[in-house]
This record gives C-alpha cells, sequence and structure tokens, in this order.
C-alpha cells in the first residue's frame, strides 16, 4: 500500500511538469506568430537609435523595423515596414529582394 501511495505521488509531479512543459510551448508559439516586425525608435538621418518617446507625436525619430542595434546605430532593418517580415520561431528575415 505505501509503494502504490508513492507511485501515484511521482506520476502527478510528472503530469504536472508536462503541463508546465505545455503551457510554456503554447505560449512561445503565440509569442512567435505575430505579423509585427520588432521595431526601435531612431533617427533617419544618423541613424543613431533613440529613446522610444522620440517616435512619439511631435518627437524628432521614426520608427526603424528589425535589425539590429550595434555602437548606438541601428542597422540590418529598415524605416519602411512592409521591407521587413518577422523572424520569430519557425519565421524569416526578408530584406525584401530576392536572388534570381
Amino acid at each position: 500500500m505505501d509503494s502504490s501511495s508513492t507511485n501515484q505521488r511521482r506520476m502527478r509531479s510528472g503530469a504536472v511538469a508536462l503541463g508546465g512543459m505545455g503551457l510554456l510551448a503554447a505560449t512561445l508559439v503565440a509569442c512567435g506568430s505575430s505579423d509585427e516586425p520588432d521595431k526601435r525608435c531612431a533617427s533617419r538621418s544618423t541613424l543613431q537609435h533613440l529613446n522610444n518617446k522620440e517616435c512619439k507625436s511631435g518627437g524628432t525619430g521614426s520608427y526603424y523595423y528589425g535589425g539590429y542595434v550595434s555602437s548606438g546605430k541601428v542597422a540590418g532593418g529598415s524605416f519602411e515596414k512592409s521591407a521587413v517580415t518577422r523572424g520569430g520561431i519557425g519565421g524569416h528575415s526578408s530584406s525584401g529582394s530576392s536572388g534570381g
């Protein structure tokens, strides 16, 4: 009887761990399925990475989509949202050009 209750206890904790992993996987898939590319605020003239408030109404910045920030400047993306697709899980990045 004692070993039977121990086995049940072990099985319950395994089910909890597996249930938690399923929830984590579902959350990651949901986060990666957005069609919105990453965006950051930057100066169009200098490509300097700016505080997000500079992209709000009246600010001096514009949203820069995709890419990355290196040495305080944006690179590898575009100020045109349509030129960039979200990478995410199972996704890919595109500069809008195709080989051929």
